[in-house]
């Protein structure tokens, strides 16, 4: 048994080590099962955990025996915010080969690793019960967050229903786009998303900072992982502000039925209106009319976050699991390398 590092690479077409990549996608998948939630494709497995992007740069190990990938995991560094912390996931060894300390010698593998870069606190998330959980706790992390996965089924929605939910808000008009952000409006999706700082978050984590750069590079990597989303923003009618958002994510060729609720944001100069059920059901209905196929629709919601929560309530979504978000301090080397 030994750990290799994954090669990531800096530019499109350098070399790199996908057969790795798709060996530690095949151990993170194989423990998902019909009923436990969309797992990520391979093309934006890739994307997010095997390739820098301005965001964030990212070290990658596989555990390898017999020549086979059985397990493995992904550090993600940040680079525009939070440059004290390191996210790590997965961290996986397939099912076959538990029970030998195999997921602890990794552990500690990317414990080196964020101390070498480092960094003072390491950050992942896991179901809040079963092996993940367990696992985290049995290392010394404390959880910092507990957020709530729910889903909405579209087999047995009441369509008229939540036409007739949709509240007339006055002094707003909407607008909306498929796929990724047309250039001239990414500094209005900067500004909405920048405005989502004030969500629910624990204490030990910054301000993120939605750079241009950081988005522009996120939405024109979305047609080559196979991705696209349905996104529509409010604007005030005075002076053409953004005021609120929501986006609704696809994987394209997807056979499963889902997609996923990302980020529903209302400025807080622009809340009581009433904006975010509106955004939420007009951009709902509007990729149902072009995505009939899609089945449910699965969203995240920190448990302390009551508005949101009660709008996806009101919606019909039903609580699916629970996540925690984990914390472990970390003491870094003298010298980072």
């Amino acid at each position: 048994m030994r750990i290799q590092p994954i090669t990531i690479p800096d530019r499109p077409g350098d070399p790199s080590d996908d057969d790795l990549v798709e060996g530690l996608h095949a151990a993170y998948a194989i423990g998902y099962h019909e009923d436990a939630g969309p797992v990520i494709p391979l093309a934006r497995f890739r994307r997010d955990m095997g390739a820098h992007s301005p965001a964030q740069r990212v070290e990658a190990c596989a555990l390898i025996e017999d020549g086979q990938v059985i397990g493995g995991y992904c550090l993600a560094f940040p680079r525009l915010d939070n440059l004290h912390t390191a996210w790590v996931f997965p961290l996986v060894v397939h099912p076959d080969h538990r029970g030998r300390g195999l997921g602890s010698a990794l552990f500690e593998h990317a414990l080196d690793r964020v101390r070498a870069h480092g960094r003072t606190l390491l950050l992942t998330e896991t179901p809040a019960t079963g092996t993940g959980a367990r696992f985290a706790a049995a290392h010394g992390m404390d959880v910092a967050l507990t957020e709530a996965r729910r889903t909405l089924d579209l087999r047995k929605a009441d369509w008229p229903a939540l036409e007739r939910m949709i509240p007339q808000v006055e002094g707003y008009t909407l607008e909306r786009w498929i796929g990724p952000t047309p250039p001239h409006l990414l500094p209005d999706l900067a500004t909405l998303l920048n405005g989502m700082n004030d969500a629910p978050r624990h204490g030990d984590v910054e301000e993120q900072n939605f750079s241009l750069e950081r988005l522009r590079a996120r939405e024109e990597s979305m047609p080559d992982v196979g991705q696209t989303c349905y996104t529509t923003i409010a604007r005030r009618d005075t002076d053409g502000a953004p005021a609120a958002y929501t986006r609704l994510f696809l994987d394209i060729g997807r056979t499963d039925g889902w997609a996923q609720q990302s980020d529903t944001a209302v400025l807080r100069d622009h809340r009581g209106h009433r904006l975010g059920l509106l955004l939420k059901l007009t951009n709902l209905l509007w990729t149902h009319e072009h995505e009939p196929h899609v089945e449910r629709v699965i969203t995240w919601n920190a448990t302390t976050n009551r508005h949101m929560l009660a709008i996806n309530e009101a919606m019909g979504f039903e609580l699916f699991d629970e996540w925690n978000q984990w914390r472990l301090p970390v003491e870094p080397m003298d010298h980072p390398g």
